[in-house]
């Protein structure tokens, strides 16, 4: 039997196992690659729950030394240490700092990992380049469109690599979506988009004010961004809940779609950026980001919709946080768990399943709070930030494009403000037509720290 012939499930069984021996040989060949060089010297700042695990998957896959550690927080800052401890090779206790500029200055570092809240990215990513570092940002990258134009600016000048933490265009599952299905022409004429995220994920209490406990410096951890009286330790769910901070669920959960969409289907900036929404259900507690809230990022040839609600049921269970992708030919629909193609002409769905690696990486199991689904797409997504560095080639989720898509989401959230569509330039770096809008793209800092511009970088 020919495999052509053979049922598609069965197919897609092979193709997944076929996938599941590639990536494998590729995790090791990452690590036997790159496990000869001299030791990278690597920092990481912020050392709570994503930037810890990223340090973690960087680890299994290079050489590398982790140097040093950051964090305004001094729990999260010895948890950290002791893990990297145990984990990293050499077995070595990286030097601690609370501040992340002394850290810059006392170290030669190779490599920096950036893992605080969004109102950090920028300032600290800045710092890094200027200091000799190549950086891997989780997204978004920035609060606001100025900051993210800043940070590619600085990549450029001081010619680094910047890798985006946006690892769907890493996620084996979805590379093979992209090669199979987007890149053979299966869909046909490509009409529509729609992305939404329903998940219950915006924090909505009512805590009371309290004292600053003695482990956690807030004025620091607040930095730049205005400074919220403390109520609370505002790690992992909390911070997100406020734009003083970030930019909500569109910039959080919308960023990945948009960025995976984008890279799929080779759009760059969108023609013209609309939103609607606001608070509408969850309005008892302190939360300023939007439960509801709708986007139309406008493109040549089709839309590509946003829409994310807190509250509720999902509009499609199988998929609460997905893209869809409408042609002639048929539709995908895809997340970060599985995908399928559904040919409209009636014929078999192809199906496209997550990859785990837990017998390759059995120390996953045992780690606090990883997302096992993800945790090779980062591996794979750091493999290809260190072999960028090494040929002097932009990665995969190069600091440009993470900018498009971070800086995207920024302006759907000034449109829902404004109630109006906003064309963006990103030549003249301001918004057609609109100099209320223009005058939004970059936020007033607080107290002493300065807003980074393009031009002096």
């Amino acid at each position: 039997m020919s495999n052509s012939a053979l049922p598609i499930k069965r197919r897609n069984f092979i193709k997944a196992a076929s996938a599941s021996l590639l990536l494998t040989s590729f995790s090791s060949y990452g690590f036997e690659f790159f496990k000869d060089e001299k030791p990278k010297k690597v920092a990481l700042i912020g050392t709570g729950w994503y930037g810890t695990s990223d340090l973690m998957r960087l680890i299994q896959v290079a050489n590398v030394d982790v140097v040093a550690l950051c964090d305004v927080d001094s729990n999260f800052l010895n948890e950290a240490a002791i893990l990297v401890s145990k984990r990293q090779k050499n077995g070595k206790k990286p030097k601690l700092y609370a501040d992340y500029r002394t850290m810059l200055k006392s170290n030669d570092l190779d490599i920096v990992l950036i893992g605080t809240p969004d109102h950090w990215h920028a300032l600290i990513c800045i710092e890094a380049l200027k200091s000799g570092a190549h950086v891997y940002v989780q997204k978004p990258i920035s609060v606001d469109v100025m900051e993210g134009e800043a940070m590619v600016a600085a990549a450029r000048k001081y010619n680094k690599t910047v890798q985006v933490g946006t690892q769907r265009k890493s996620t084996p599952h979805l590379v093979d979506v992209k090669e199979q299905i987007i890149d053979t022409g299966l869909l046909g004429t490509i009409g529509h988009v729609d992305m939404c995220c329903y998940y219950h994920m915006r924090a909505n209490g009512n805590p009371p004010l309290q004292e600053v406990p003695d482990f956690l410096d807030y004025e620091m951890w607040t930095g730049p961004a205005p400074l919220r009286p403390y109520d609370g330790i505002p790690h992992r769910r909390w911070w997100r809940t406020f734009r003083e901070y970030g930019n909500g669920i569109t910039g959080d959960m919308c960023v990945h779609m948009l960025d995976t969409v984008r890279w799929m289907l080779a759009l760059d900036w969108p023609k013209r950026i609309s939103s609607e929404g606001g608070i509408f259900v969850q309005k008892d507690g302190k939360s300023n980001i939007s439960d509801t809230q709708s986007v139309v990022f406008e493109y040549d040839d089709h839309n590509c919709n946003w829409q994310h609600r807190t509250w509720g049921n999902p509009a499609d269970p199988e998929y609460p946080w997905a893209f869809k992708i409408y042609g002639s030919k048929g539709v995908l629909k895809a997340d970060v768990m599985k995908a399928e193609f559904i040919p409209s002409d009636g014929g078999e769905p192809i199906t496209f399943e997550v990859l785990y690696e837990r017998e390759e990486y059995p120390e996953d199991l045992t780690e606090k709070d990883i997302e096992l689904h993800a945790a090779p797409a980062t591996r794979k997504h750091m493999i290809d930030f260190l072999n960028a560095i090494k040929d002097g080639t932009k990665p995969v989720a190069d600091i440009e494009q993470g900018h498009i898509s971070t800086a995207s989401c920024i302006l759907a959230n000034l449109s829902m403000d404004l109630k109006r569509p906003l064309i963006y330039d990103p030549k003249s770096r301001t918004v057609l037509n609109d100099p209320e809008a223009t005058g939004l793209l970059q936020r007033t800092y607080r107290s002493d720290w300065e807003h980074p511009h393009p031009d002096t970088v």
